[in-house]
């Protein structure tokens, strides 16, 4: 039994043990045996042709677009079934591989309102599911406050909630711009299929992505139209609950909500 053999039979408890130890401050890794750093290395043998031109190839940047790719699996999706097997076998996105699971979406078509935030946390990928902890427990009582909920069998009541990204970013980042631009087409799709009168934001990247991930993303509280429905951006209940102030502003957001939901 050796390192490599130890992490290929648990990838996801070696990847949350050096996340733990990069928390605590590790930055080099340190292998089994002494290095003398002072050690000149060997000079390299030159390669024979073949096997620089296998080099290279190997080396050589994939002309596979994967935006392309994304819109076409994107489009052949039918319904939200086929669309969560489009993203579960979807392999340009690296997120994916440090995931434990994919968090599609929760809620039934033809929900009135789409929440869409920018990538689950480690409670939701542990879990498998959209907005759950003590944020989600703080998005459900906002919006029951208004008289929604993720699982009203009333559609008029309902909300559906889903992620730019369905995987977890590593460390809980901020996810890259051209993740984004890459899951924009099943972004787009998704909304397509439950088809909401409204959409709300919570994040940076859910903004961008439905701005084509070049627009600056607008501020909270502001309205704004997107594949041809209302978007009003506010607050992730993440960021309510560390800056307790801020309700003061969600609830005026959930009141504009309202207003157009009845409008």
């Amino acid at each position: 039994m050796g390192i490599a053999s130890d992490i290929a039979e648990d990838w996801h408890a070696s990847l949350a043990a050096l996340a733990w130890q990069v928390d605590l401050g590790a930055t080099e890794v340190i292998g089994d045996a002494p290095l003398n750093r002072y050690d000149l290395p060997e000079a390299a043998k030159p390669l024979p042709r073949m096997a620089v031109v296998a080099e290279a190839e190997m080396s050589a940047p994939s002309i596979a677009d994967p935006v392309a790719a994304a819109e076409a699996a994107a489009d052949a999706a039918q319904s939200l079934p086929d669309l969560r097997a489009a993203l579960d076998g979807f392999e340009p996105c690296e997120l994916k591989k440090g995931a434990r699971n994919l968090v599609f979406g929760q809620g039934q078509t033809g929900a009135r309102v789409l929440i869409l935030a920018d990538a689950p946390a480690v409670e939701d990928d542990r879990e498998g599911a959209c907005f759950v902890g003590a944020a989600g427990g703080l998005l459900d009582r906002m919006f029951a406050a208004i008289g929604m909920a993720r699982d009203s069998s009333d559609p008029t009541r309902a909300l559906y909630l889903t992620h730019v990204s369905p995987w977890r970013a590593p460390q809980d980042r901020a996810l890259h711009r051209n993740e984004i631009a890459m899951l924009q087409p099943f972004v787009a799709r998704h909304i397509g299929l439950v088809n909401p009168d409204v959409i709300v934001t919570m994040g940076s990247a859910a903004q961008a992505a439905l701005l084509q991930a070049d627009a600056t993303p607008r501020a909270r509280g502001q309205w704004g139209q997107a594949l041809g429905k209302p978007v009003l951006s506010m607050t992730h209940p993440r960021l309510l609950l560390r800056t307790p102030a801020a309700k003061r502003e969600a609830w005026a957001d959930l009141l504009a909500l309202q207003a157009k939901l009845r409008g």
